[in-house]
């Protein structure tokens, strides 16, 4: 075994430098732009006098760029010589600024999120950013770029274990029992979740919380998902457009020149929509390429990504709203996309808000299970699955009335707003179907809202607030008594369940409270909460 191997990396607890290859990471762009704009010049005629004023031209761009770059790298080590950070047992703090210092300090018990980035350049050199995220305003969290990835895996798994012993200590003290604070207080519990280090991997410190794997994407059904969506759909149709209109205009008007009319319009029309095409394309693969999810005792695991992997842990009770989406071209293979609210990401929202990229609807109630294990319904299932495919008052919804079909007329069947013991259900759509479920505890604030012809026709819309994201759970054009009645109802719940729930009961209802829960299947406590159908849904693996 090499040296390398035996090393076991931990977090600083004394102030410590990110890696000196930090400022080339950082700055990698700057060259590419450089040689970019180099080889966009192309090259000159081979005998013109404007050869040489061009190779003058780019000799100095050339020198400029290099002395651009020098001074950025120059500047870039002198502000990583000022950038430190270390982990207390009660917060991980950083110091950095040249000419402005900064000292922040996120604490521990007000974690909401670690996250584990390695963009393209990055993950080729074995490099890692670390996000902390933390409870409050915009830019209150940590972020470390860069680290290698051991340390940044034994800072993230140091991390969790303190913010998991935080959690554990206020529900001792909420239930009158003594805790030890902080790193102790969960490490007899996790003792029996602990993973042997992969063979020839680096080994950490504290060892990571076991995941328990619920659903994987394959890549045939991402491709797949792709191709049947309707960006790709209509890029297709435009290509086609721009390309049969340039050859029937070439046709129509003999005189007209073929090759001029098609590479003057219908080829870059062509060409935009193949390059959004591409884009699209891109952006879905590198969000569902290696989909996995996963739970563990430090709460949801997410990881995913392409040229730029993220590797998400979600402390249990930070997802405030899950939305379900069906295109209809989706329809005949029943999948689902299903996208959430987190708290703590501010405004990085769009890069962490898929729970899943496309699933069946099995895999769908077991990713539903894996954030909101307790639906407060006797057939979750069966609950979820009528909200999904269901309309009018079928399953209990409270519908929009018939006068909506004035200002709706093509899904106002489908709309409806259904609550159960612990969360509620938002259903709308025909063309996409959509379903967004909010823990009672997740709501905020509520407010009715009418415009002047829901005024008129007696409706008004409920906007539920919770955490800033891409779910916005709103009920449109209900009776206004049943908005007022929502609204009143909904105000109640949540201040019920806030006083009863916290994140150790989502602990328990997962299947990790007990250190000697069997790590193939959920525990009796899980089953209870959880359909049949959604405990057999648990360890799905994909496919």
């Amino acid at each position: 075994m090499t040296e390398q191997h035996e090393r076991v990396f931990s977090a600083p607890r004394e102030w410590t430098h990110v890696h000196p290859v930090s400022p080339l990471l950082g700055g990698w762009a700057v060259f590419a732009a450089a040689i970019g704009y180099w080889f966009s010049q192309g090259p000159g005629a081979p005998s013109s006098e404007e050869q040489l004023d061009l190779h003058l031209t780019l000799a100095r761009v050339a020198l400029i760029v290099a002395a651009l770059a020098a001074l950025a790298i120059g500047f870039g080590y002198l502000s990583w010589s000022f950038h430190t950070y270390r982990i207390t047992d009660e917060a991980i703090e950083q110091r950095k600024g040249l000419l402005m210092r900064q000292h922040r300090q996120a604490r521990l018990d007000r974690v909401q999120a670690v996250d584990v980035v390695q963009p393209l350049v990055s993950r080729i050199f074995g490099f890692a950013k670390l996000t902390v995220e933390v409870a409050g305003g915009e830019k209150s969290g940590i972020q470390l770029m860069y680290l290698r990835l051991a340390d940044a895996e034994a800072l993230r798994n140091e991390v969790l274990l303190l913010a998991a012993g935080f959690r554990a200590e206020v529900a001792a003290r909420s239930s009158g029992e003594d805790a030890p604070r902080g790193e102790f207080s969960l490490r007899h519990e996790m003792e029996g979740f602990r993973l042997a280090p992969a063979p020839g991997s680096a080994h950490t410190a504290v060892a990571a919380a076991e995941e328990r794997p619920l659903v994987a994407v394959p890549i045939p059904r991402l491709l797949g998902s792709i191709a049947l969506s309707w960006g790709t759909v209509t890029m297709v149709i435009l290509a086609v457009v721009f390309a049969a209109g340039s050859l029937a205009l070439g046709i129509a008007l003999p005189e007209v020149d073929l090759v001029a009319v098609f590479f003057g319009g219908g080829f870059f029309g062509v060409l935009s929509a193949l390059f959004g095409m591409f884009t699209y394309a891109m952006a879905s693969l590198n969000r569902g390429m290696n989909f996995r999810l996963g739970i563990s005792q430090d709460g949801v695991r997410l990881a995913h990504g392409l040229m730029e992997t993220r590797r998400q842990t979600i402390p249990p009770g930070r997802v405030q709203a899950v939305q379900f989406k069906q295109s209809l071209l989706w329809r005949g293979r029943d999948w689902w996309e299903i996208v959430a609210n987190v708290a703590g990401y501010q405004d990085d929202q769009q890069a962490v808000s898929t729970l899943m990229p496309v699933g069946t609807r099995g895999e769908a109630l077991t990713a539903l299970w894996s954030v909101l294990p307790n639906l407060g319904d006797a057939d979750p299932a069966g609950t979820v699955s009528r909200a999904l495919s269901g309309s009018g008052a079928e399953g209990g919804f409270v519908t929009a009335p018939r006068a909506a079909r004035w200002i709706d007329p093509i899904q106002w069947r489908q709309r409806g707003v259904r609550a159960t013991d612990t969360a509620l259900f938002i259903r709308r759509g025909r063309l996409v179907r959509e379903l967004m479920v909010v823990p009672h505890e997740r709501t905020q604030s509520l407010a009715i809202t009418q415009g002047v012809l829901e005024r008129a026709l007696g409706l008004a819309t409920v906007e539920v607030h919770s955490t800033k994201g891409v779910v916005r759970p709103v009920a449109q054009h209900l009776a206004v008594a049943d908005a007022i009645a929502l609204v009143e109802a909904q105000a109640q719940r949540a201040r019920e369940r806030r006083k009863v729930q916290t994140p150790e009961q989502w602990m328990a209802k997962v299947g990790l409270a007990d250190a000697d829960a069997d790590a193939d299947a959920p525990s009796s406590a899980a089953q209870s909460e959880a359909s049949p159908a959604v405990t057999q849904e648990a360890p799905h693996d994909g496919r």
